[in-house]
């Protein structure tokens, strides 16, 4: 009960920080405003600055890449929900079968089982694909978009 309370928490404090700062998608995927930059300066500025305004679009393309890579792999899925499951179970029961099993027996039979398992399911093959296609998105829209007219008031509002 005590963990489902931070877990609910967190999430809270999540949406709060990270998700107050979402952009709407006609602002996000807004075509007009789509060009090449003219220089590298220029693509370090624009991505400087779009990466903190869309701080909040890009947090939930992570998380639909992420959740779009568990359910395209169902063998890593079923590992981690094995692995998790077992964690879970463990430490609910004790007892297995009208005999009594330490705990220390079932973590071994978990991960004599449950590391193979996860082994074979290439979690390192997604984490990899995830961080690529990641960051090859998020850069590329950071770098063509062009920053509104609000960000020539951002850097004055800094100075005063």
């Amino acid at each position: 009960m005590e963990a489902a309370i931070r877990v609910v928490d967190a999430l809270k404090s999540f949406r709060e920080t990270r998700l107050s700062t979402l952009r709407t998608p006609a602002e996000f995927f807004d075509i007009h405003r789509i060009s090449r930059p003219a220089d590298f300066n220029t693509a370090v500025s624009r991505l400087t600055y779009n990466t903190r305004y869309f701080s909040g679009n890009y947090t939930l393309i992570v998380a639909a890449l992420a959740v779009y890579s568990l359910i395209a792999s169902p063998l890593l899925l079923l590992s981690l929900i094995f692995l998790f499951g077992g964690f879970a179970v463990i430490n609910r029961f004790e007892e297995v079968y009208g005999q009594f099993a330490t705990q220390k027996s079932l973590y071994t039979g978990l991960f004599v089982i449950g590391i193979p398992l996860l082994w074979f399911s290439s979690p390192f093959m997604t984490l990899f694909w995830l961080i690529g296609a990641s960051a090859f998105l998020i850069l590329t829209h950071a770098c063509l978009i062009e920053p509104g007219v609000e960000s020539e008031y951002a850097n004055i509002e800094g100075a005063v």
